[in-house]
Formats: structure tokens, C-alpha cells, sequence
């Protein structure tokens, strides 16, 4: 199969890789995450704690984030930290939590991945596995990932262009595995501001150069909880398929980001604003199906 990058341009610059490229699929990726769909006329909200930091937190916080309508359920077991002397997760146990409550939520999981050693692990536990902004150009971790079946969640490096992005997504979809979702969560400039500078133009570039659904993280590309909603409205504007936000259910106590992360109040908030916004561009947030328990 041909492996060379097609002859498409970031206005007028490097070439786009082949298997990521609208040229060699004009047609939308639909990635299915145990039975939620992502890339179609759904927007769908993937929502949760930073880190899985116990029973109580988590589950308090799924069962909240489901009711007001998020579609997935995020949380880490295994967390990179910039110092190793804040919390790193719970490993393994915060995985077999994760899949508890998707047992009672019926909600697929969606948790980090930092090693190719980790993989076969969280595959076990979880529906999509992500690759963190610092494993963006981890190669051996993105061949990994293409060579098992689950869905990808892949976040754009804090310094990566987007011709870098979409050349790290084929690394994944070269090994096979075609089941890959973009997330654009901020980038680092000058501006000091804000935790990062979300990019919010990457979100029609990408879905103009790719054919793979994008979604956006407005939690970490601002690092500010009184952002989150306006930056989560104009991603929706600007035709991001999803969100992904950190909730939780007492932001205040939290182990990791609770600065940016929405309490439940105000993500019920946020989700009833959002649905107006979808409405408007001709797209709809869709309830998930009656708890299974």
C-alpha cells in the first residue's frame, strides 16, 4: 500500500500524509466508541475528572456528567505530571474503577495511555485509549495504538503544527487502526495568560485537510474554569464534532486541575447552552440511552 505523503498543502507549505488526507477519503470517519458515534451530525460531549482519585469522586461525578448529557466518560488512572511529586493516579485500581462505572452508567471510558508497555493494559479496561500531548510524537506509543483495535483519542502536542499533528495520526492509521479522533487543547505560545493558546483555527483546517472527526479540550487549552463555557460555545461554532472537559464534583478538593475544571452545576449549565448552539448550526447533542442498571 502507498505510504508516501499526497501532494496536499497546508496552504501552500509541507505535504499532508495519504491515509489521513481528505484526498484519499473525501467521505467523514465515523468513529464508534462502543456504540457512541463521533464525527456525524451528533456533537458529542466527553466529560470527567482530570485523575480518578476515588470511588466517591468518580462515580458522584459520572452519574452527574451523565445526566446532563455527556455521551462518554473521561478520567485518569495513569496521570503525566510536570513534577514527580504530584499525584500520578491510581494505575490499575483507578482503570477497574472506570470500569465499574461504566457497568452502572452504561457511558464508555476514555483514559490515557503514556506507555507502549501500558496498552494491552487499558485496552482491557477501557473503550478509547488517548495519547497525551506529550506522547503526540511518541512513535513507538502511536505504532502500539495502530496495531490494536480500540478507538484513539490523540491530542496535539503543546508545540506541534498541524502538519505535525495529522503526520503523528498517520503513524496510527498506518499500522491499521483507523478508529482515530483529533483533539486540539491548546498550544504553547507567548501569551501567559491562559495555561495554553487554544487554537480554535485548527479546528476547520483540520477537518478541511482531514477526514478524521476533530473535537476540542477547552479545560486544558485555557487552564481557567471561567473560560471553559465560552471557549466549549465557540468550538461548537467553529464545527468541532466534541468536547472533552474536566469535571468535578468538588473542583475545590481536587488532586489535579481542579482550577479548570467545571463543578456540576456548572457543566448542567454549559450543556443546556450548548444544545441551543448545536441547534443553530444544524447539528444536535443527543441524551445518552437509559442507564443500563
Amino acid at each position: 500500500m502507498e505510504t508516501n505523503p499526497c501532494n496536499n498543502h497546508v496552504n501552500g507549505g509541507s505535504s499532508i500524509p495519504s491515509r489521513v488526507s481528505r484526498k484519499t477519503n473525501s467521505d467523514n470517519t465515523i468513529v464508534n466508541i462502543n456504540g457512541v458515534k463521533v464525527g456525524g451530525s451528533d456533537i458529542v460531549i466527553i466529560a470527567g475528572p482530570c485523575a480518578v482519585e476515588s470511588r466517591e469522586q468518580l462515580f458522584e461525578t459520572a452519574r452527574a456528567v451523565r445526566m446532563s448529557g455527556a455521551r462518554i466518560l473521561r478520567g485518569g488512572a495513569f496521570k503525566p505530571r510536570s513534577s514527580p511529586y504530584n499525584f500520578q493516579g491510581l494505575g490499575e485500581e483507578g482503570l477497574k474503577l472506570l470500569s465499574q462505572i461504566r457497568k452502572e452508567t452504561g457511558l464508555p471510558v476514555v483514559t490515557e495511555v503514556m506507555d507502549t508497555r501500558q496498552v494491552e493494559l487499558v485496552s482491557g479496561y477501557a473503550d478509547m485509549i488517548q495519547i497525551g500531548s506529550r506522547n503526540m510524537q511518541n512513535y513507538p506509543l502511536l505504532k502500539e495504538a495502530g496495531m490494536g483495535r480500540k478507538p484513539v483519542l490523540l491530542k496535539r502536542g503543546m508545540m506541534a503544527t498541524v502538519e505535525e499533528f495529522l503526520l503523528a495520526a498517520e503513524y496510527i492509521l498506518n499500522q491499521g487502526n483507523e478508529q482515530v479522533i483529533l483533539c486540539e487543547r491548546g498550544i504553547r505560545t507567548f501569551e501567559t495568560s491562559t495555561r495554553n493558546t487554544l487554537d480554535l483555527s485548527a479546528v476547520p483546517m483540520l477537518k478541511r485537510l482531514s477526514h478524521l472527526p476533530v473535537i476540542v479540550d477547552p479545560s486544558h487549552g485555557t487552564g481557567l474554569r471561567w473560560m471553559v463555557p465560552a471557549m466549549s460555545k465557540a468550538a461548537v461554532a467553529v464545527g468541532a464534532d466534541g468536547l472533552i472537559m474536566e469535571v468535578h464534583f468538588k473542583p475545590e478538593e481536587a488532586l489535579c486541575d481542579g482550577y479548570q475544571s467545571l463543578n456540576l452545576d456548572e457543566f448542567a449549565q454549559l450543556m443546556s447552552d450548548l444544545k441551543k448552539i448545536a441547534r443553530a448550526i444544524g447539528r444536535k447533542i443527543t441524551l445518552p440511552e437509559p442507564s443500563p442498571v
